[in-house]
């Protein structure tokens, strides 16, 4: 019992230190575009793509990431996705929404 209580004065004083510094770190940029990508493969089950947008918000990151939805033969003819990923300050998936789906050899006017 006194190994719970210790834990959680530990929190306590972990909570207390970053609410002191204006909450916890947020996590450097490469570090949140690496997350972005990896963490919206995972939940799509699709090949992960590159980040092709990377901004910090007030509560942690916002990255658009491209994937291959649908893998085609020729390449070019594969569908490829949009999506906006949104992280808190740590890298952890809040959220996403598809903005965008396209045919990989297509060319944006």
């Amino acid at each position: 019992m006194a190994t719970e209580e210790k834990t959680d004065r530990k929190q306590t004083d972990r909570e207390k230190e970053e609410a002191h510094n204006g909450g916890p770190e947020r996590i450097a940029a490469p570090t949140a575009m690496r997350r972005a990508s990896g963490q919206l493969a995972q939940m799509l089950q699709c090949e992960p793509g590159s980040v092709t947008a990377l901004k910090a918000t007030d509560d942690g990151w916002s990255a658009d990431v491209e994937v291959v939805e649908i893998e085609r033969v020729p390449d070019t003819a594969s569908v490829m996705a949009s999506y906006r990923v949104h992280l808190d300050a740590q890298g952890q998936l809040l959220g996403y929404e598809r903005t965008r789906r396209y045919g990989r050899g297509q060319i944006d006017r």
